[in-house]
């Protein structure tokens, strides 16, 4: 009987937690956002006071979601993720990470769809926290560069999507690519969520028969090998794609 009510309690802490991101993200984004916005830390760029009150709400929504029972979360290293100017590459094994990495990244910037960013209620903080909008490839990839050199912490899944249970991580090219356009440094995150849920093929009623546990454990810099200078840049963006991925399989094993 506990372990019943304990689900459905879940399940309804579930629901009610992505209603308060749409509905509510609607009335904060659309209203208050610009509000506060104007009224706190005018010391401070815009797009970085964008960025932190974006990492505050983020944080006040992951523990609203801790203390209500959904799940637990820990967080490994989590100092390194403010150094400036890295390249935060991880993995992606669930809807909530975004969130996750971003309640922990005070200066976190990413790359966003442009269907998402022409939404009249998320354009706003997207246009304010200067994120990145992922229309014309070799622009995203200079925009990535100046946002690294600006010090902000980028952070890119790999894989381009959510990672599939049960398969092999498969990443493509564009973390690479940014890394060796900007010749900064990268810093390997490793995301768990146990057991599994909200994955790519999961609906959000889906959830599992106990609470979650995510967890974010920050390495150290990832060291590249030697990439002969000489070579193409096609070439060393597959060298570099073939080696991060291989960092990730070992770390997974």
């Amino acid at each position: 009987m506990f372990k019943r009510i304990n689900y459905l309690w879940r399940l309804f802490g579930t629901g009610l937690s992505f209603f308060l991101f749409g509905a509510v993200g609607v009335l904060f984004w659309g209203i208050l956002f610009p509000l506060l916005d104007k009224l706190i830390m005018q010391d401070m760029p815009k797009k970085l006071r964008s960025r932190l009150l974006m990492n505050r709400i983020f944080h006040v929504y992951m523990e609203f979601m801790r203390v209500i029972g959904i799940l637990n979360y820990e967080v490994h290293g989590g100092e390194r993720l403010n150094t400036p100017g890295r390249l935060v590459i991880v993995n992606h094994p669930s809807l909530l990470d975004i969130v996750f990495l971003i309640s922990q990244i005070r200066n976190a910037t990413c790359i966003v769809k442009p269907a998402l960013a022409a939404n009249p209620f998320m354009r706003i903080p997207i246009h304010a926290m200067g994120y990145i909008y992922a229309d014309d490839p070799e622009a995203v990839v200079k925009q990535c560069a100046e946002e690294l050199h600006e010090g902000c912490s980028l952070i890119v899944f790999p894989e381009g999507t959510r990672t599939t249970p049960g398969k092999p991580l498969k990443f493509l090219r564009g973390a690479a690519t940014i890394a060796l356009e900007s010749r900064t440094k990268i810093l390997p995150v490793i995301l768990g969520c146990t057991p599994t849920t909200l994955t790519k093929r999961e609906k959000w009623y889906q959830i599992p028969d106990k609470k979650f546990t995510l967890s974010l454990h920050v390495e150290e810099d990832f060291e590249l090998d030697a990439i002969d200078e000489n070579a193409s840049r096609s070439l060393a963006t597959r060298k570099l794609t073939r080696q991060l991925e291989k960092y990730f399989i070992d770390r997974q094993a």
